[in-house]
């Protein structure tokens, strides 16, 4: 199962942020915690990466900080103890001008104003410093090189195109830390049994899964798959079940016009009363306000093609 396709994509339900920033001279940034995924990249100069409690880490041209699950972190130009003197960046402004400075970094994020960041997310450590092989990998720095012209001015088709470049960044700065980590994905993808499992409730979470059925898919007793599942996964089978679905309803609302009842198909539901009460449960707030809050759709997608009723 590709779980970073999975992850990145579970978070496309947030609402997307770039922007670059610029300093000269003695400089420092804090950046509070939120929820979501963010990212710094150091386009330009060199500075301190500084997390609560541990130790400074030198940041230098083309390196990239990752708080996979928004954790509270600073940037400083010299190793301070701490990030209590270090002040929140100001809202943008615009584009930050040609002028020389002794810092460039381009930042982005989803920020989710309802619900949590995926697990595989969460199981990551919360701030994490990668130094890309861009010899190796030169797609990273042509990413950052886009985004960065890209948030320069807000322009038609920004939106698409904004979301698109974060979502492409995340996926290649998880893979580099993989890759230089030598850490795999989940510890659930390991097991052989419960990878089918997620594979099948990603991959057809309309159906009416119950326990006894991804236990067979796992080839394990539905005693036996209950707790394998609970112990590497983190939340029981019926409670992930639930929660993918309406993780992947949350990106329909945002990204597509298909109407409620359609979704509610899509996902799993047999009605769009009972879609609506689980996301309501699930995320504070309905489905149709859900979407209004959000705008217009991401993508410009249309609307899904209705699937037959059966899926978090």
């Amino acid at each position: 199962m590709d779980v970073i396709g999975e992850a990145v994509g579970s978070i496309r339900s947030g609402r997307v942020h770039a922007r670059r920033i610029h300093r000269s001279g003695a400089w420092g940034l804090r950046f509070p915690a939120f929820t979501g995924v963010g990212f710094h990249v150091v386009l330009h100069g060199t500075g301190w990466l500084i997390t609560p409690g541990g130790q400074p880490v030198a940041l230098r041209q083309g390196d990239v900080v990752l708080a996979p699950h928004g954790a509270e972190h600073g940037l400083s130009h010299v190793a301070v103890p701490g990030l209590s003197g270090l002040p929140v960046p100001e809202k943008p402004t615009g584009d930050p001008g040609p002028e020389p400075a002794d810092l460039a970094i381009i930042c982005g994020a989803y920020r989710l104003d309802h619900g949590q960041v995926h697990r595989f997310l969460k199981d990551l450590p919360p701030v994490i410093a990668v130094s890309p092989d861009y010899a190796k990998h030169p797609e990273l720095r042509a990413l950052s090189t886009l985004l960065s012209t890209d948030v320069a001015e807000d322009r038609s088709g920004s939106a698409t195109t904004r979301s698109a470049l974060v979502d492409l960044m995340l996926v290649h700065v998880l893979r580099q830390w993989q890759e230089q980590s030598g850490t795999g994905g989940w510890p659930a993808v390991g097991d052989p049994g419960i990878t089918a499992a997620l594979r099948e409730i990603h991959g057809s979470p309309q159906k009416p899964w119950t326990v006894r059925q991804l236990g067979e898919v796992a080839g394990l007793s539905r005693t036996a798959f209950t707790r394998r599942f609970h112990t590497l996964v983190g939340t029981p089978p019926m409670a992930y079940l639930i929660g993918w679905r309406l993780t992947s309803a949350a990106r329909l609302l945002r990204e597509t016009r298909a109407p409620l009842a359609a979704i509610a198909r899509q996902v799993g539901y047999a009605t769009e009363y009972a879609f609506a009460a689980a996301f309501r449960r699930e995320y504070g707030i309905s489905p149709g306000r859900f979407r209004a809050d959000a705008g217009s759709p991401v993508r410009g997608r249309p609307a899904a093609a209705p699937v037959p009723p059966a899926r978090q």
